[in-house]
């Protein structure tokens, strides 16, 4: 009887911290939608990997240099983000998202407005989460 006290109180301990871990991946997805609404380049920065491959629902795919340049640049400007709905999945340090999310902004000086759904692969790092993969497909 002992031993199975040890093992739920371990597995809710477990269960908790997958919990806060998942509530503070979706805080940073927030954050970074916001910072690419706002161009803010070091929150953007900071929450971008290094080696993060950002791919767009038209096959275009940034790396985070080209992402960082094209905010600078206003070659890609975010005008909001409305998330419809969010499945997250923690493991360990790595973290899933998938996302269906109604994009506005403008790119080379076009409007657009999508509705897409959005795959990313979030990795936990010293520096917080930080976005290594998303790739976006269009909804109908």
């Amino acid at each position: 009887m002992r031993r199975f006290i040890v093992l739920l109180l371990a597995l809710m301990l477990v269960q908790r911290s997958v919990s806060q871990d998942t509530t503070i991946l979706v805080q940073a997805l927030d954050r970074l939608e916001k910072a690419l609404v706002e161009k803010d380049e070091e929150t953007v920065a900071r929450l971008m990997h290094p080696d993060m491959r950002f791919g767009h629902s038209n096959g275009w795919v940034q790396t985070r240099q080209d992402a960082m340049a094209d905010m600078r640049s206003g070659a890609l400007v975010y005008k909001g983000f409305r998330r419809q709905a969010l499945k997250v999945h923690v493991e360990g340090k790595r973290g899933f998202v998938q996302e269906w999310v109604e994009v506005e902004g403008i790119r080379n000086g076009t409007a657009f407005s999508l509705r897409i759904f959005v795959l990313q692969h979030w990795i936990s790092t010293r520096k917080g989460w930080q976005l290594l993969i998303r790739q976006s497909a269009k909804l109908g």
